[in-house]
C-alpha cells in the first residue's frame, strides 16, 4: 500500500494503480475503499467488465447481494465468455441463473478461443444452473468436464498425499509431545477450524464470530507458509524437511514459531480476545499447532463424506485445492483426513473438537452450547443467530451464512449417486461404514 500511494502521488490518473490499491484492500480485509475505488473506475470508464467482476466479489463479501448480482451480470454484458461472471453467479447459491443464461453458457462452451480457466468457469456455472433444474445428469457430465479441465492444470499426487500422512502420523506420537510439554507461545487467541472445505466450516466461524469475544478474519495462509519456509524445499522435487525437523528445534525455537504466528496474524485483527484462523487444510498441521500454540483451540469440521466430497467436486476454486478435481483424489484426500484425525485423537486426546455437520442441523443450540464450552466462552444468543452478523465473509459459502440453518442442502448429493462409485471406491468400506445410510453423523460427531 506504501509503495502504491508513492506511484499514485506520481501519476494519479493511472487506472491499474488503482486497481492493484483496491486489490489491496481486499487483501487486507478493508472492503469498503476497495468498493469506493471500484465505483469511481467505473464512473470514469463503465466498459471494464474485469473491474465490475472485481467490485461484485466485493460487494457480496460485505453483504450486498443485489447489487453484487448486478455487477456480475454487466460484466456477462460486456463480456459474454467471460466464465468467472458466470460462476460468480452461480456460486452465490442462491440465484437461479435464467434459461437465456443457459443458452449463452452453451453457445460460450462452443467457441474454441475459450482460455481453460474460463471453459471450467463456464461448465462450473452451467452445471450448478442444471442442478438447480433437477437436470441431474446433465449437470453431473458439465461438472465432471470443469474439473477435467482443472486437474489438467494442476499437478496433484494422490500418492504423495498419502505418503505425507503416513510420515505425520509416524513421527507424531505421544512421546514427541510428552518430551516437548509446556513449549510453545502462551497466547490462547487463535481458533482454529480445519477440515475439508465444503465441510461447514464457515457456519461454524459465523457462529463464533458472532460472539462479542471472538473476531472472524479469514483462511489465513500463516501455518502453511511457516511449514513450507521449515520444509526448506528449493525445488518442487526437493523433498520437505518438515515434519521431522521439528525434532531438533529447542524450546525457545519453538516458543518463537508461536510468537511469530501471532505476530503475523495482528494485521487481520482489530482488537478482539480471539481470533478464528479457518485455513481448512491447517488439519494437516494440527501438531506444528499444537507444539507451537498450546493453548490455541482446534475444531475439526467434519460433514457426511458423499456429502463434503462431491460439494468439493462441485466447486470451483480459484487457488489451491487440487485434490478436489477427481472424485478419485478428493476420496482419497478424505480418507487421509480421517486417518490423520483419528490419530491425533489418540495421541493429543480431547485436544480437538469435532462438530458434525449433520449434528449441528440436527440439534443447532445443543451443538452450539459445545462449541461455546470447548472455547471457553459464555454462551452469548447472538450466536444462535449468526445470520444477523453483516461481517465480510470471502468464503464460497458467504451468502448461506446470511440465512438461518436450513436442513435442505444435507442430502443433495443423493441426485448424483448413480455418478458417485469412484468416489465411494476411494472413500473404501472403513470410512463410509462410520456414516449411516440417512447421511447422519453416526460415530463421528464424538
Amino acid at each position: 500500500m506504501e509503495e502504491l500511494d508513492k506511484l499514485l502521488a506520481t501519476d494519479g490518473h493511472n487506472p491499474n494503480y488503482h486497481v492493484l490499491k483496491a486489490a489491496s484492500y481486499v487483501r487486507l480485509g478493508q472492503f469498503e475503499p476497495a468498493i469506493e475505488i471500484y465505483e469511481s473506475l467505473l464512473d470514469d470508464a463503465p466498459h471494464q467488465p474485469r473491474v465490475y467482476l472485481s467490485y461484485g466479489h466485493a460487494l457480496k463479501t460485505v453483504g450486498r447481494q443485489a447489487e453484487a448480482i448486478a455487477a456480475y451480470r454487466k460484466a456477462v454484458e460486456q463480456a459474454p465468455e467471460l466464465g468467472e461472471a458466470y460462476w460468480s453467479l452461480a456460486n452465490l447459491k442462491t440465484v437461479t441463473l435464467s434459461d437465456d443464461e443457459v443458452m449463452a453458457m452453451e453457445a460460450a462452451l462452443k467457441r474454441p478461443a475459450l482460455t481453460p480457466e474460463d471453459a471450467a468457469q463456464l461448465s462450473f456455472a452451467l452445471a450448478k444452473a442444471l442442478e438447480d433444474r433437477q437436470e441431474y445428469d446433465r449437470a453431473f457430465k458439465h461438472y465432471a468436464e470443469g474439473n477435467e479441465v482443472r486437474r489438467r492444470q494442476s499437478a496433484y499426487s494422490g500418492d504423495e498425499q498419502t505418503a505425507k500422512t503416513e510420515r505425520s502420523i509416524g513421527f507424531f506420537d505421544s512421546g514427541f509431545f510428552g518430551a516437548r510439554k509446556g513449549w510453545g507461545a502462551d497466547a490462547p487467541d487463535p481458533i482454529f477450524i480445519v477440515g475439508l472445505p465444503r465441510a461447514g466450516s464457515t457456519l461454524l466461524e459465523q457462529i463464533l464470530a458472532s460472539h462479542s469475544m471472538v473476531e472472524g478474519t479469514q483462511e489465513l495462509p500463516e501455518v502453511i507458509s511457516l511449514s513450507r519456509r521449515l520444509g526448506g524445499k528449493k525445488h518442487p522435487s526437493d523433498r520437505s524437511l518438515y515434519p521431522d525437523m521439528l525434532a531438533d528445534l529447542g524450546a525457545g525455537d519453538i516458543r518463537a514459531l508461536g510468537e511469530e504466528y501471532i505476530d503475523r496474524t495482528r494485521r487481520y485483527r482489530t482488537g478482539t480476545p480471539f481470533f478464528i484462523d479457518k485455513m481448512p487444510n491447517n488439519f494437516e498441521h494440527i501438531g506444528l499447532i499444537h507444539l507451537m500454540l498450546p493453548n490455541a483451540k482446534i475444531i475439526d469440521a467434519r460433514r457426511h463424506p458423499l456429502a463434503c466430497c462431491f460439494s468439493g467436486f462441485k466447486q470451483y476454486f480459484a487457488r489451491g485445492q487440487r485434490f478436489s478435481y477427481s472424485l478419485s483424489d478428493i476420496g482419497g484426500y478424505y480418507r487421509n483426513y480421517v486417518a490423520l484425525m483419528e490419530h491425533f485423537d489418540a495421541v493429543l486426546p480431547g485436544r480437538v473438537h469435532r462438530v458434525q455437520y449433520e449434528t449441528l442441523v440436527e440439534d443447532f443450540e445443543a451443538e452450539v452450547r459445545r462449541l461455546l464450552d470447548y472455547c471457553g466462552l459464555p454462551f452469548e444468543p447472538g450466536c444462535l443467530e449468526f445470520y444477523k452478523n453483516d461481517r465480510a465473509v470471502k468464503t464460497a459459502s458467504s451468502e448461506q451464512v446470511r440465512q438461518p440453518v436450513f436442513k435442505d442442502a444435507v442430502d443433495h448429493w443423493r441426485n448424483f449417486l448413480p455418478h458417485l462409485d469412484p468416489l465411494m471406491h476411494a472413500l473404501g468400506p472403513e470410512v463410509l461404514a462410520r456414516y449411516p445410510a440417512d447421511g447422519s453423523g453416526g460415530g463421528g460427531s464424538d
